[in-house]
C-alpha cells in the first residue's frame, strides 16, 4: 500500500472541490491512484447530490447573456437554497456558464418531461418513415433511439456541456451541487436571436 502524503491529499482537493477527509478516504481505497480517487468521489459526489435533491431550492439568481454582438441573448432562471451560495462567485460563474451553453445549443427546454407530446410524436412519425420494411421490433427500438438521440440535442439538462463534452448539463450541475452544497435547479430560461 502506497503512503498518502498531505501533498496528495491536498492536490485531489484542489481538483475536485471535495472535502479533505473524502479525499484522503478516496486516496486510501484507490491505492494513492488519483484517477481512480477522482473516480471514487465522482461517485460518491453524484450520490449525494441526489440527496440533496429532494430540499428546497427557492433563491438563487437570474443570469442575462449576450452572444455574438447582440445577436443572440439569454436569460436563465438558476435556483438555490440560500443567498448565501447564490453570492458566491463560483454560483455567478456557473449560472452564466449555463446561459453561455444556452446561447450555443439552443435547448427547447429544461428537461424531457417539458418537451410536447405532439413534437414527439411528429419525431416518432419521421423515425418510423425513415426505417420502413423491417419487422416491429426492429422499428421500435431504433425509433426509441432516435428519441433519444433528439432528447440529448433538445433537451437542455440532457445536452453535452459546450465546455466539457464529457459531462452533460445534468451530471454537471450534479457535480456542483457536491462542491458547493446545495440542491441547484435550472428553473427555466428564454433565448432571443435576431430574425428567429
Amino acid at each position: 500500500m502506497s503512503q498518502i502524503t498531505a501533498k496528495m491529499v491536498g492536490d485531489l482537493r484542489a481538483k475536485t472541490g471535495a472535502g479533505l477527509m473524502d479525499c484522503k478516504r478516496a486516496l486510501v481505497d484507490s491505492d494513492g491512484n488519483e484517477e481512480q480517487a477522482i473516480d471514487l468521489l465522482r461517485k460518491k459526489g453524484i450520490a449525494s447530490a441526489a440527496k440533496k435533491a429532494d430540499r428546497s431550492a427557492s433563491d438563487g439568481l437570474v443570469e442575462a447573456y449576450i452572444h455574438m454582438g447582440g445577436k443572440v441573448g439569454v436569460l436563465v432562471e438558476l435556483n438555490c437554497e440560500t443567498d448565501f451560495v447564490a453570492k458566491t462567485d463560483d454560483y455567478k460563474s456557473l449560472v452564466r456558464d449555463i446561459a453561455m451553453h444556452i446561447a450555443a445549443t439552443n435547448p427547447i427546454c429544461v428537461n424531457r418531461e417539458d418537451v410536447p407530446a405532439d413534437i414527439i410524436e411528429k419525431e416518432k412519425e419521421v423515425a418510423s418513415a425513415q426505417i420502413q420494411g423491417k419487422p416491429a421490433n426492429i422499428v421500435e427500438k431504433i425509433v426509441a433511439g432516435k428519441i433519444d438521440k433528439y432528447y440529448q440535442e433538445n433537451v437542455l439538462m440532457e445536452q453535452p456541456f459546450v465546455k466539457n463534452t464529457d459531462l452533460t448539463i445534468k451530471e454537471m450541475l450534479k457535480e456542483q451541487i457536491t462542491k458547493m452544497g446545495e440542491n441547484m435547479v435550472i428553473n427555466r430560461f428564454a433565448r432571443f436571436q435576431i430574425g428567429a
